[in-house]
C-alpha cells in the first residue's frame, strides 16, 4: 500500500494551520512594535502590518505547497512520520528565518529613525537673555 497521499494530507494538515497561527500571532503582537518603529503612527503601522501578513501568507503557503512533493515512496506509518516530520521541520525553520529577517529589518529602521531624531536641532530658546557680557581684560 502506498501512503504517499496520506503523507501529503498530514503535511498540509500540520503546516497550513501552523502558518495561519504564526501569521496571526505575528500580526497581533507585531503591531505594537510597528507603532514604535513608525513613531506612533497607528494608520501606517496597521497598513504595514496588513501588507506583512499578506506577504507572509503568500511566501509561506507558496513554500509549503512547493515543498509538498516527496521524492521517496512512503510505504508505511514510520516512513510517513519521517517524511512529514522532515518537511514540517524545514517549514518551521523557514518560517523562523523569515520572521527573524523581518524583525532585523524593522529594528534597523527603528534604530535609524531614533538616530535621526537625535540629530534634529534643539528648539530655540523661549526667552532672550540679552547680549552676553564680555569679560574685562586688564591690560
Amino acid at each position: 500500500m502506498d501512503w504517499t497521499a496520506a503523507s501529503y494530507l498530514t503535511y498540509l494538515a500540520v503546516t497550513v494551520p501552523l502558518t495561519v497561527w504564526v501569521a496571526r500571532t505575528l500580526s497581533s503582537n507585531g503591531r505594537v512594535f510597528l507603532e514604535d518603529v513608525f513613531d506612533d503612527n497607528a494608520e501606517l503601522a496597521d497598513a504595514i502590518n496588513t501588507l506583512l501578513v499578506v506577504g507572509f501568507y503568500l511566501l509561506n503557503v507558496g513554500f509549503v505547497l512547493l515543498y509538498l512533493r516527496t521524492g521517496e515512496l512512503v510505504v508505511d506509518l514510520p516512513s510517513l512520520m519521517e517524511v512529514v516530520s522532515l518537511k514540517v521541520g524545514v517549514v518551521m525553520v523557514v518560517l523562523g528565518l523569515v520572521h527573524f529577517t523581518n524583525v532585523y529589518v524593522f529594528n534597523a529602521i527603528r534604530r535609524r529613525v531614533r538616530m535621526e531624531g537625535l540629530r534634529t536641532p534643539p528648539l530655540r530658546p523661549q526667552y532672550d537673555l540679552g547680549p552676553a557680557e564680555q569679560p574685562a581684560y586688564g591690560g
